[in-house]
C-alpha cells in the first residue's frame, strides 16, 4: 500500500516556503529514503518542463544562480537542460550530514539517515535549511 506524505520547505523563524506531496510505497521509510524520493521528484519535476530554466530543489545545481523570491528557494540555470538526480541527491546527504538543512518529522528532528519511521497522510515532515546548499 502506497503512502502520500506532504513534505514542508520552512524557514528557521518557520514561515512556509513550499510544500508538494511525496508518494512512498510503504509506510515504513528511512531518513535516507525520504531525501532520495524528494530529490528525484523535483529533478524528475524540472526535466518534464522543456526550456524551463527555474529549478526549485532542496540543492543548487551546478551552473546555476540562486534567485531571491521571499521565502523560496529557486536556482536559475543559464539555459535549460536536464538535471541528473544522483548528483543532487549526492549534494543532498551531504548537506544532511554536515547539518547544512534538519528534518522535522511530526516535529522530531530526524538524527541520521538510516533512522526509520511510519509515516501516514497525517505525517508532518518538515525540511529547514540552514545553509545555501550546491550540488550537481
Amino acid at each position: 500500500m502506497s503512502v502520500t506524505v506532504t513534505v514542508r520547505d520552512e524557514t528557521t523563524s518557520g514561515d512556509l516556503c513550499h510544500e508538494a506531496p511525496l508518494e512512498f510505497p510503504s509506510e515504513r521509510i528511512t531518513v535516507r529514503d525520504l531525501i532520495r524520493e524528494r530529490v528525484y521528484q523535483e529533478v524528475q519535476d524540472f526535466n518534464r518542463k522543456r526550456g524551463e530554466r527555474i529549478f526549485r530543489g532542496l540543492v543548487q545545481p551546478t551552473d546555476s544562480e540562486r534567485i531571491l523570491n521571499g521565502n523560496r528557494t529557486e536556482y536559475r540555470l543559464k539555459k535549460h537542460r536536464p538535471i541528473q538526480w544522483k548528483p543532487q541527491f549526492e549534494k543532498a546527504i551531504e548537506a544532511f550530514n554536515r547539518n547544512g538543512f534538519f528534518i522535522l518529522i511530526d516535529n522530531k528532528q530526524a538524527e541520521s539517515l538510516e533512522q526509520e519511521f511510519v509515516i501516514g497522510p497525517q505525517t508532518e515532515v518538515s525540511f529547514v535549511k540552514l545553509t545555501l546548499l550546491t550540488g550537481g
